[in-house]
């Protein structure tokens, strides 16, 4: 009998188990997951579970008895300690080994690390899994500042909601500019004003120099433009790296997160990856990327699903992400790298606009910012691969709908 494990309760682990049993797989499916919880969602741990708008429960993919119903054997709060690609097992750290026929690795990018051994600090946080959401939360009814290392989306989400509650927030960044990174000047420059206006100190081209740790805390920060910082808690936002080690003793090919080919396929047969984890050929950008997005995980995971059932599925789905500050919601398709042309349609500060970026007067990506609809037909341009001039984004009057 087919034996399938799936290694992450992640978005991409959840996925894989759902689509399987969709595509009439009847062999059994085991999931190993070092959190205790079922697999959920992440996203809102850095907003509405956050806030508290969110109730545990509403952040399950699906409820136990799904699995149950669905025979598929949960294995919760162990971690997977060691693959052997020859025997096909995998061992647990209790201990225990598993044997597969087909394995899938989906072990997410966790928070990059502080460069010390700060694990007896009780102020420091990071966000990824549900008891780092948990373990933060009371952070935002003290009275005390609360200072984000780290001016990526995570970091300025959760200051956001820091702020909200009424928290002094100081959000430290070593770029000259938010979100540095992965988005344009212009959207930059307008959650920079969001931010500051809603009461958040922004220290752009700060560097951290040295924390001043005091009973098992750290009760201030030393910059390298002199300054100090007093600090209740500390958020650690400083991006993500790609949980490879499994693979890696395993022999599997690395860089930058595991290699798959274009089926999601492992250098070995019998393992594939997906999800935050997996470095893979592009199609559709001619290159190869790893994507920190949940719906590149679900994607991917199903192409997994098909390949691991025999099937020859390629994995090039349009990309798109968002994010929700304050009452701005953020909504990104396609990529804007190697862009030459940038228009802005609609006015920032009326807070509802959008930022096309072209190359070649080809439309790459868009930003959509509290602009559904340009964001919906953004995504239905790049999709059809239906062409757009620079122009016709800019104007207003110009009727996006009638270039279907």
């Amino acid at each position: 009998m087919e034996k399938i494990i799936i290694i992450g309760g992640g978005q991409a682990g959840a996925q894989a188990i759902i689509s399987l049993r969709q595509s009439g797989f009847e062999g059994e499916i085991t999931l190993v997951s070092a959190e205790k919880q079922l697999p959920y969602q992440r996203p809102p741990l850095s907003k509405a579970f956050l806030k508290g708008e969110m109730d545990e429960e509403r952040l399950y993919f699906r409820p136990e008895d799904f699995y149950q119903k669905q025979n598929v054997t949960v294995i919760s709060g162990v971690k997977a300690t060691q693959i052997n690609k020859d025997a096909k097992t995998v061992e647990l750290e209790n201990g225990n080994f598993l044997s597969y026929t087909k394995l899938l690795l989906a072990t997410g990018a966790p928070p990059r690390k502080l460069p010390f051994d700060h694990a007896h600090l009780s102020n420091v946080h990071y966000l990824r899994t549900l008891e780092d959401s948990r373990r933060l939360a009371p952070t935002l009814s003290s009275q005390e500042r609360i200072v984000v290392i780290g001016a990526g989306y995570i970091g300025l989400e959760v200051a956001a909601v820091a702020r909200t509650a009424g928290r002094d927030v100081t959000v430290l960044e070593l770029a000259d500019r938010v979100l540095a990174r992965v988005a344009s000047e212009p959207v930059s420059s307008f959650y920079q004003d969001l931010h500051r206006s809603a009461g958040v100190e922004l220290m752009l081209d700060t560097m951290v120099e040295n924390f001043i740790i005091k009973d098992n805390k750290i009760n201030s920060i030393k910059l390298n433009n002199g300054t100090e910082l007093a600090c209740g808690s500390v958020l650690v936002g400083i991006g993500a790296v790609p949980e490879t080690k499994l693979a890696q003793d395993a022999g599997l090919e690395i860089d930058n997160g595991i290699i798959v080919d274009k089926y999601a396929q492992t250098s070995d047969p019998n393992i594939w990856a997906a999800g935050d984890c997996a470095n893979f050929p592009y199609p559709r950008y001619e290159k190869r990327m790893r994507l920190e997005s949940v719906p590149n995980a679900i994607e991917q995971a199903k192409v997994v699903a098909k390949n691991m059932l025999g099937g020859d599925s390629i994995h090039n789905p349009l990309p798109w992400f968002w994010s929700d500050q304050y009452d701005v919601k953020l909504q990104t398709v396609g990529l804007m790298q190697g862009f030459d042309t940038l228009i802005i349609r609609g006015k920032p500060q009326n807070k509802s606009f959008s930022v096309w970026y072209f190359k070649e007067n080809k439309l790459l990506a868009l930003d959509a910012l509290n602009d559904a609809p340009s964001f919906m037909i953004g995504k239905k341009l790049l999709a059809t691969d239906t062409p757009i001039s620079p122009e016709q984004a800019e104007d207003t009057k110009f009727n996006l709908r009638s270039l279907f």
